[in-house]
């Protein structure tokens, strides 16, 4: 049979099926970047997480397309990953948007803002309502196209040197917090810290930090905060579902065949599920061990919660009233907040309780 009739008759996968590949497949240049990521080697979970979509962009493209991972500080800051981009030094960063809310408050919205959606919601909003299409229109003013880089799930409160009693003891309280989150520790009294995670566990110890938020107890013990803060405070307000980001150069995109767009996509939204899984699948053990380690797992109190919560809605009001890109994108975000908040209302929250209350 003739090649081309061959190929128009079977498709792509009987080609591969039948172990002949076409020339466009072949055609395909090799390719080497790098990623840059904002996190330490030592966070297998979310530093991996570049780990694995490089990995499954190797195997995609039978080994063509190389992409080689550097923690945070090998190439660069770790908050100066959106610079690298920017400007071309590298092609991909990996990081948590939320953290250069220094030029834009609204690159939070793409992470995490203080009671914003879960994990499902976010992953929801962006790939089935505006939240892609818009985040993509506001990232191209610093030639980034950004991909889905995994979520952490609703996150841990961190960790104190004191007990949290009432909403007065967050007053002067020394915490960090990651990135925008610290706009409302502020506004509660506290002095927010923005630190990168490799930094923390030092700044905690030796007191320069009260207190300390990274993501949740498979992380917490890797880092060894329970040595140095007793108190373990749940949940993180600040973060019902961190959603991490590929952002790649547009130009670097811009310049990758069909097929290599294609790989890059795919191999984003693997990250993004394998990211989580993990979390939500060693989060249980490392919490159980935490709690032999004689850890004081306690709830924020409630007035603190309540003052939170209102002033992070009064915070958001302002930013709309004075930021358009803020008040474009978050008026979107917020009303689609709101309608899975209703639905969740009456499955998934009622089927948590439950289960959770359930003897088991």
């Amino acid at each position: 049979m003739e090649r081309r009739s061959f190929i128009r008759s079977t498709g792509l996968a009987g080609v591969l099926a039948a172990g002949v590949a076409p020339a466009v497949v072949h055609a395909q240049a090799s390719l080497r970047w790098r990623i840059a990521s904002s996190f330490p080697k030592t966070l297998d979970t979310i530093y991996g997480g570049a780990e694995v979509f490089a990995q499954k962009v190797n195997e995609m493209s039978g080994g063509k397309f190389q992409i080689t991972v550097h923690a945070a500080g090998e190439l660069m800051p770790p908050f100066g990953v959106v610079d690298g981009v920017q400007n071309g030094t590298v092609e991909i960063a990996h990081t948590a948007p939320y953290y250069f809310f220094g030029k834009d408050d609204t690159f939070a919205i793409g992470g995490a803002i203080p009671f914003g959606m879960n994990s499902r919601q976010m992953t929801a909003w962006m790939h089935e309502g505006n939240g892609m299409k818009l985040m993509r229109e506001f990232y191209a003013q610093y030639n980034i196209i950004n991909f889905s880089g995994g979520n952490t799930g609703a996150q841990m409160g961190g960790w104190f040197r004191k007990e949290i009693k009432t909403l007065a003891d967050m007053k002067g309280l020394k915490f960090r917090v990651g990135g925008f989150a610290g706009k409302v520790i502020e506004r509660l009294g506290g002095v927010p810290q923005n630190i990168p995670g490799g930094e923390i566990y030092q700044a905690l110890e030796k007191g320069t930090i009260d207190a300390a938020e990274w993501i949740g107890p498979y992380d917490d013990l890797k880092l060894g905060f329970f040595k140095v803060a007793p108190y373990y405070y749940y949940p993180g307000w600040w973060e019902g579902g961190l959603e991490l980001a590929f952002y790649v150069n547009t130009k670097a995109h811009a310049g990758l065949s069909a097929e290599y767009k294609a790989i890059i996509e795919a191999a984003s939204s693997h990250a993004h599920l394998d990211m989580q899984a993990k979390y939500d699948g060693r989060n249980p053990q490392a919490l159980k061990q935490l709690v032999a380690q004689k850890v004081k797992l306690t709830a924020f109190p409630k007035d603190a919660m309540d003052a939170a919560f209102k002033e992070s809605m009064a915070l958001y009001s302002e930013l709309s009233a004075k930021n358009p890109s803020w008040k474009k994108i978050y008026s979107d975000y917020a009303a689609f907040r709101r309608d899975q908040n209703l639905w969740f209302r009456f499955t998934e929250a009622q089927f948590d309780r439950y289960m959770q209350a359930a003897r088991l």
